[in-house]
């Protein structure tokens, strides 16, 4: 315990903000009592991985504070300079707790050794910080959200000049550098930056409106929520930019609010996070609800069902619509998805003559899929429309793309609902599912991939498993899959969660859509018990 109190009282004399000074200080004064939460906030350096910095924001060195982004700003920095790479670094912010002050400094951090730092005019969306980087010839990004996390978290997340997410060994290599920054009193601090002006903005909105035919339909009720966070101004105005009607925002979730009040989780996945924007989009009779997380790099979209009322389609429902969409515009290219998607894009591709491309989970690795990648999405609602606007997930024009497809059915008296049954119809019925256990200590995960590993299940649905593959060393995931069934197993890469995804393949049967549903609905549920059974969490 004096060792601990020797390193917190090092970190209180070395930190440059005042509030986490006194923060940590009154942790020491209520000793024992606060000794376990002393020693979590020492436990180890917050690490730098492929996502960046994302942590609780709390005083300390396992934790988002002034003093963990000085370091790694100055880590930054310090890499790209031993790189001798030219240019701008360029920085946004979202409404979240500290975002605004964790920009300035790393402006200020980039300044002080000598570099220029452009900072986004407001709190703004990743896509738009993604889509500045490479506008402006910047040799780096670095947006500051913890995107949908819970409200007590921030985070910080590098792009390249190239305008992707970093990639190993990026990321080790930055974290080093990292690591060797000394005292903070000793990295200089400069001017702020330039703060750029509402013309950027104006450009992404022009840009992404562009994504879209000029000519397409655009009759279309659109109801929307950016669920606390930065996307209702810049999409609202992309829409109307497009040419749609302005869509109806649900005004309590309207503004950017750090404490997220109407949700429990500020993720569109999440139970009941967008049951307000249903609820408006029934209210008005709106053709599509569509929802973005709070900094707006994802897209949900629900439909109206006649049986079960308002529905979410799920994130591989509105990616192969996206596709199937851009393949008949005649978009050619390469489309890519991950290993925990379904599988029914490769199906399209083979069928139509696209090239195709499976990575692991995350944009960083799907923008980096293929030369010639004409779209991308992962089953976590994210969906890359447009890689030569941004390349990253983007839930802006996501969202537009989406209804440019919803007007130009409706034009013919038909529904995304409707598209998906054409698509079913045509390659069978897909359903995947997920099965999600979150823990409180990270070696619950450990311990539940080790016992997966050590007894796969020989059988899933009565049918043989044909195959298991292990990405180990490059990836912590396992693959198991029968002649019409797969499930993917794998830590969350955000958020203190164990992911299993499950997918479930049936042959239309007589042009019988709804039966071979019923029976692919039953096979998931089904699988569901089976991989909860094998992972031993129930």
């Amino acid at each position: 315990m004096n060792e601990l109190r020797e390193r917190a009282q090092a970190w209180i004399d070395d930190d440059p903000d005042p509030a986490s000074r006194a923060e940590l200080r009154a942790v020491l004064d209520r000793l024992p009592e606060t000794a376990a939460d002393l020693a979590d906030r020492f436990a180890g350096p917050l690490t730098f991985g492929t996502a960046g910095l994302r942590g609780p924001l709390r005083a300390g060195p396992n934790g988002m504070n002034l003093a963990v982004v000085t370091q790694a700003a100055a880590g930054l920095v310090t890499w790209l300079a031993a790189r001798d790479t030219p240019g701008p670094l360029v920085i946004g912010y979202d409404a979240r707790r500290g975002s605004k002050a964790f920009a300035e400094q790393t402006a200020r951090v980039a300044t002080g050794a000598g570099r220029a730092a452009l900072v986004l005019p407001r709190p703004l969306p990743t896509p738009v910080l993604a889509y500045a980087v490479r506008v402006l010839g910047a040799v780096a990004g670095v947006m500051v959200t913890a995107s949908h996390n819970p409200p007590q978290d921030n985070g910080y997340k590098v792009y390249l000049g190239d305008g992707a997410q970093i990639v190993p060994p990026v990321d080790a290599e930055i974290e080093a550098a990292i690591r060797t920054v000394g005292p903070l009193s000793g990295v200089p601090l400069g001017e702020p930056g330039e703060v750029l002006d509402e013309d950027l903005v104006t450009s992404y909105v022009d840009s992404a409106a562009a994504v879209l035919d000029p000519d397409g339909p655009r009759e279309l009720g659109v109801a929307y929520t950016p669920l606390h966070g930065v996307g209702a101004a810049v999409l609202t105005a992309a829409f109307r930019r497009a040419g749609f009607a302005t869509p109806a925002v649900v005004p309590e979730q309207a503004e950017p609010d750090p404490a997220f009040p109407t949700v429990a989780f500020p993720n569109p996945e999440e139970p009941g996070a967008i049951d307000r924007v249903i609820a408006l989009a029934d209210v008005n009779g709106a053709d599509i609800a569509i929802a973005n997380d709070p900094d707006a790099d994802r897209c949900a979209v629900a439909i109206p069902d006649p049986v079960r009322g308002w529905r979410m389609l799920r994130g591989d429902e509105v990616g192969v619509l996206i596709a199937d969409h851009l393949m008949r515009q005649g978009r050619r290219g390469r489309y890519a998805t991950t290993i925990v998607s379904s599988s029914l894009l490769k199906a399209m591709c083979a069928a139509r003559g696209m090239p195709y491309a499976q990575t692991l989970t995350g944009f960083k690795w799907i923008v980096r899929a293929g030369d010639g990648l004409v779209f991308g999405y992962e089953e976590a609602l994210g969906y890359c429309v447009a890689p030569d606007h941004v390349r990253d997930k983007d839930g802006i024009t996501a969202a537009l793309t989406v209804a440019e497809l919803a007007a130009g059915l409706r034009a013919e008296l038909r529904t995304l609902a409707d598209r998906l049954d054409d698509i079913a119809a045509e390659f069978g019925v897909y359903v995947t599912d997920q099965l999600s256990v979150r823990v409180d200590a990270a070696h619950e995960i450990g311990d539940i991939m080790t016992r997966l590993r050590g007894k796969t299940p020989d059988a899933l649905l009565d049918e043989p498993v044909t195959s298991v593959e292990d990405l180990l060393p490059d990836a912590d995931v396992v693959i198991l899959r029968t002649d019409t069934a797969r499930v993917v197993v794998r830590p969350s890469g955000t958020e203190p969660k164990l992911k299993a995804y499950l997918e479930v393949v049936e042959p239309v049967v007589d042009d019988d859509i709804p039966a071979a549903r019923e029976r692919a609905a039953a096979s998931v549920r089904a699988l569901r018990t089976e991989t909860a059974a094998a992972l031993g969490i129930w």
